[in-house]
């Protein structure tokens, strides 16, 4: 029986840059050894929030190399590696097993549209050349493209992949994927506004945006969700509702870039095409962080 990756906490790391626009390596450490002092139990390095959709191939292979070493085994390192291209998606899969990375995360191939075929073709491809076990990423509101819980089946009888960050908001996918799956085809929460009730429904966790500022809290919530206590759990999700919308105000990670420059963490420029955030959104930013004590 397969071993989940992770169970609780990973956040999804963003990529910090300096003022030229390259990686910010000082700040990049510095908020990888803030997320492991507040115990996460995994790092997801070069993800949707890590801009990696913007970041050259040598780029990529260099943020997955310094997490991996930076890391040095406190937590596991999981590795971003999708691409609409397959061949891509092995290039950065096989890189990121090389650097030492844990697992991958490989998000559905966008833009193309492929079929419910050519999900399982693509991922199993990419499983045949790699040792490593795959986290599926279901997010279609960015990548045009999802699972079906048929699909899940059928990736789920490959021994490499390990199940799904889901982050389709389709809470009726999410049960019937656990009905035609078996225990050990693992979900994540991809949503930190669904963390509570993903778990549940037999969640192991979160892969989360919001954990870049406030980890302590998202940790505390899933630990509660883990020990059954969902009532806790719940009390805890609706307290920091406000928040999480607020960080979702406009499209990730525009919004948590802005929250951890507000609070010194230097995350730093976005590479374009996304831009900083409108002055009517940092306001609301702004007070729903000063209402949380973190400004």
């Amino acid at each position: 029986m397969r071993e989940p990756v992770f169970t609780g906490v990973c956040p999804a790391l963003v990529t910090p840059f300096d003022e030229s626009g390259a990686i910010n390596y000082d700040a990049f450490a510095r908020q990888i050894d803030f997320q492991i002092d507040n115990h996460v139990d995994a790092v997801c390095v070069c993800g949707t929030t890590g801009e990696t959709s913007t970041l050259s191939i040598r780029e990529h292979i260099a943020a997955v190399e310094f997490c991996v070493k930076h890391v040095d085994r406190r937590v596991k390192v999981i590795a971003g590696a999708g691409s609409n291209d397959t061949s891509a998606a092995v290039y950065l899969s096989q890189h990121a097993q090389d650097s030492g990375a844990d697992a991958l995360l490989i998000v559905t191939p966008y833009y193309n549209k492929c079929s419910q075929t050519g999900l399982i073709k693509h991922y199993e491809y990419i499983a045949d050349r790699v040792e490593l076990p795959i986290i599926l990423y279901n997010v279609p509101s960015r990548t045009g493209v999802g699972f079906t819980a048929d699909t899940y089946k059928v990736l789920s009888g490959n021994p490499k992949i390990n199940g799904v960050k889901e982050a389709s908001g389709n809470f009726s996918l999410l049960s019937h994927t656990r009905y035609l799956c078996g225990e050990d085809f693992y979900i994540w929460s991809g949503n930190d506004d669904q963390v509570v009730p993903m778990m549940s429904l037999g969640a192991k966790g979160v892969i989360s945006v919001a954990a870049n500022i406030i980890p302590e809290v998202m940790v505390n919530m899933s630990r509660l969700c883990l020990e059954n206590d969902f009532a806790a759990a719940s009390k805890v999700q609706v307290d920091y509702m406000e928040l999480i919308d607020a960080l979702f105000i406009e499209v990730n990670p525009i919004p948590i870039k802005a929250a951890m420059d507000l609070m010194g963490m230097e995350a730093g420029c976005l590479r374009l095409p996304l831009c900083d955030i409108s002055e009517a959104h940092l306001e609301t930013l702004k007070a729903a962080m000063a209402r949380k004590g973190l400004l």
